[in-house]
């Protein structure tokens, strides 16, 4: 489905039930196109979550998760998710996910789910004074100034990005600051299931977090000899929202060491609602040259 990139998310987040009888709930599913050929992290954890939640009540819903990628995926070759029922509570539940791929775990996840509940509320305001999205460019109309090779890897995504300072494509324009926001939607309306967001807002939360890691330090995507690939991922749910109504993406990275970066993120929704929050370790490699002129 590579003309129709929300109907490949909606595809690979359909599961099959596997005939595997172990102690474990056996679940099976596919990648969609990558020009890579490597599979988008994004997909990976949104998978595992669908493969968890169907193995809770449906009164309960995911609120956090910690997951760790091991290995690339081949985004030509099926995936197997094993979930192990964890804990069974009277208010929280608790799984993880392997992801497999020809018997070799990829993907490690741990996810919590809670029957909905009253509680203390608050939550940091949203940014003012943000422009609206419609004033942006969706990230895609930039792709025009790319070679044909170099727009493969961002073409064709289920989600439309627009960066409210320019994208890193080839270049880092502006200050070189270690933040960002980024409106994003999906490309059409999804179905009206609260499970189906939170698992479709997973998958896009692993796109442009690592952006302000780059940004801090004057860098694009296409940096000669850059090497990015994320390491873990954390997100916690707050409230309900839709994924295919906009959303504000606030985007910092408090450090970068090691040749590890690390971004945070706040996700609101376009009224200013707080829906999640999420953590990424990347790792992060220059060449040396590159290197030792940055740090000048």
């Amino acid at each position: 489905m590579k003309n129709d990139p929300v109907g490949a998310l909606l595809e690979v987040l359909e599961l099959a039930d596997s005939e595997a009888r172990t102690h474990e709930d056996i679940f099976t599913g596919v990648s969609h196109y990558m020009s890579s050929g490597r599979i988008f992290g994004g997909q990976v954890l949104s998978q595992s979550l669908v493969a968890a939640a169907r193995t809770v009540p449906d009164d309960r819903r995911v609120h956090s998760m910690h997951g760790y990628f091991l290995r690339a995926g081949d985004a030509t070759k099926g995936l197997t998710f094993a979930v192990d029922r964890i804990h069974e509570g009277r208010s929280f539940t608790t799984r993880r996910t392997q992801a497999y791929q020809e018997g070799v775990p990829i993907f490690s996840m741990i996810a919590s789910f809670q029957v909905e509940a009253r509680g203390l509320e608050h939550q940091i305001p949203m940014p003012e004074g943000v422009p609206e999205p419609e004033s942006l460019t969706d990230l895609e109309l930039h792709l025009d100034e790319l070679s044909a090779t170099d727009r493969l890897r961002w073409d064709n995504r289920p989600f439309e990005f627009r960066h409210v300072t320019t994208p890193l494509y080839r270049s880092a324009e502006g200050p070189h600051e270690p933040s960002q926001m980024v409106w994003m939607r999906a490309r059409r309306a999804l179905p009206d299931d609260p499970r189906l967001h939170r698992a479709a807002l997973a998958y896009a939360s692993d796109s442009t977090i690592q952006e302000s890691i780059l940004r801090a330090h004057g860098l694009a995507w296409l940096t000669p000899g850059l090497n990015v690939a994320s390491l873990d991922h954390a997100m916690w749910w707050h409230r309900d929202g839709r994924v295919d109504e906009w959303m504000l993406y606030v985007q910092e990275s408090g450090s970068s060491s090691g040749g590890r970066g690390l971004g945070t993120g706040r996700i609101y929704s376009r009224d200013g609602v707080l829906l999640a929050s999420v953590a990424q370790e990347a790792m992060t490699r220059v060449p040396a040259e590159l290197r030792a002129e940055l740090q000048g």
